[in-house]
């Protein structure tokens, strides 16, 4: 079965969640689009690709299935993982990486946008925000629940809301409850508890770490420098006796010997000994090597209880030797008895959602959707991430690596009819002459093997209580 046969079980399986057959067809002609090596993966220029005959008629078609159709992205999503999920070895472990996406954009009536900060643009201006979760193994990592940061501006404008379809039940969150609640999700699903991985944005919040803990999950998360620890070896007194009246103390006693102090203070203090030099894994064109210390140490502020004594946990320095201070600080909840060559590794993972982000960028029009609504902008989402996995799916049987340039399956892209006209050509009223359709240079995907029909979830109605296996 070659891989054009394996695309075509792959979206029977994904349709049998829309709900109503008329919809298959949108799946497969916006799925198809995604795939071709167009260089903007918007509705009209895709609908033109898929079906240059018919381009006004398709594009209208798979802008209704994009951004009015009643099925649910979080079912897609939920088919998605039940194709790639059983394909991907977790013997050497598995992960769940956190992070968040910006998009940039224009004025401020699609959904969601306001001045905030974009990782993509390195700073703070208009444009979207995404909150992910994806599960990783040695092998790859594959998105598997997406959600839309609503500001609290947002959050709070009825009319904006209505205008663009937030559902009522959608408050304002912060992009770490958003997490939580996606997780949590992900639990009662049956997902397996492995360790999370998030960078300093989320590791600062004390809360956030905490609710993992409570959650029985470990965690390895980047903080800031100014997180305040009790250095090794090092116990706060316990807290005042209790006198009877009011809450009893829980604030740990400092003395002007006894006084926690900052990640970064503490590395400074340690000696050049503590630190070693360590590789975690291949890079593309060399060893990934660094210097490392790790000790265990107690946090000690927090924006919840914020002095309240707290379990030993691992600090993890990363300190390049040609540095005047060093780069990056981790706290783990990891067992006492990891080595430091583990958590190094651990902690490193999370380079693989950045790489789910680029690859969904550059290569499935994740960030070309134009639509203004809530549903179109998790509907278009859904669907990228629907064929990055079916590209993913096909490597991890192929045997191949699932990292570095990806490649295309190799698929003819039709001609366009001489008397086509895009939209924002001076032929149009409509200024949209940012839009281009050149196509990006194709390659091939090599598939031998076939598909395993192996379930992740329990397939059933979206209604339907939902279990989440990798065995």
């Amino acid at each position: 079965m070659n891989a054009a046969d394996h695309f075509d079980r792959y979206l029977e399986h994904l349709s049998e969640g829309l709900g109503h057959s008329d919809r298959h067809a949108g799946l497969r002609g916006y799925c198809t689009g995604l795939m071709l090596p167009l260089s903007r993966k918007s509705v009209e220029p895709m609908a033109a690709r898929v079906d240059p005959m018919h381009a006004r008629a398709r594009h209208q078609a798979l802008h209704h299935f994009v951004a009015k159709a009643e099925w649910s992205h979080e079912e897609m999503l939920r088919r998605v993982c039940q194709w790639v999920i059983p394909k991907m070895d977790f013997a050497g472990g598995g992960w769940w990486i956190i992070d968040d996406t910006g998009f940039p954009k224009k004025g401020r009536h699609s959904v969601g946008v306001a001045r905030q900060y974009c990782g993509m643009l390195g700073k703070q201006d208009n444009c979207q925000v995404g909150v992910s979760i994806s599960l990783a193994s040695n092998q790859g990592s594959l998105p598997v629940a997406w959600q839309l940061y609503l500001p609290e501006n947002w959050a709070a404008d009825p009319e904006r809301r209505t205008k663009t379809g937030v559902p009522e039940e959608v408050r304002f969150a912060t992009k770490t409850q958003i997490a939580l609640q996606q997780l949590r999700a992900l639990l009662a699903q049956g997902a397996p508890r492995y360790c999370v991985l998030a960078d300093a944005g989320y590791g600062v919040d004390n809360a956030f770490r905490q609710a993992l803990s409570d959650m029985g999950l470990a965690y390895a998360m980047g903080v800031t420098s100014a997180v305040v620890v009790w250095p090794p070896g090092v116990k706060p007194l316990p807290p005042e006796p209790y006198s009877g009246m009011g809450r009893p103390p829980v604030i740990p006693r400092r003395t002007p010997a006894l006084q926690p102090m900052s990640v970064k203070a503490l590395a400074q203090s340690l000696p050049g000994r503590a630190f070693q030099n360590i590789s975690w894994r291949e890079g593309t064109n060399e060893t990934l090597t660094g210097r490392f210390a790790a000790v265990r140490v107690r946090h000690a502020g927090g924006n919840v209880g914020k002095a309240r004594l707290r379990p030993e946990q691992w600090l993890l320095i990363e300190w390049p030797q040609s540095d005047a201070e060093p780069s990056k600080y981790f706290l783990s909840t990891l067992p006492e008895e990891t080595p430091i060559n583990e958590l190094v590794s651990v902690a490193h993972q999370r380079w693989r959602i950045e790489r789910d982000y680029q690859d969904l960028k550059q290569d499935f029009g994740l960030g070309h959707y134009e639509g203004r609504g809530w549903r179109g902008f998790h509907h278009h989402a859904a669907l990228s991430i629907a064929a990055y996995g079916f590209l993913m799916a096909e490597r991890l049987v192929a045997d191949k690596p699932v990292g570095g340039k990806k490649n295309f399956i190799d698929r003819q892209v039709p001609a366009l009819p001489e008397d086509y006209i895009p939209r924002g050509s001076p032929a149009r009223a409509a200024p949209r002459g940012h839009l281009d359709h050149d196509t990006a240079p194709s390659a091939e995907l090599s598939a031998d093997r076939p598909a395993r029909a192996v379930s992740l979830l329990r397939q059933g109605k979206p209604k339907r209580k939902a279990t989440f296996v990798t065995q």
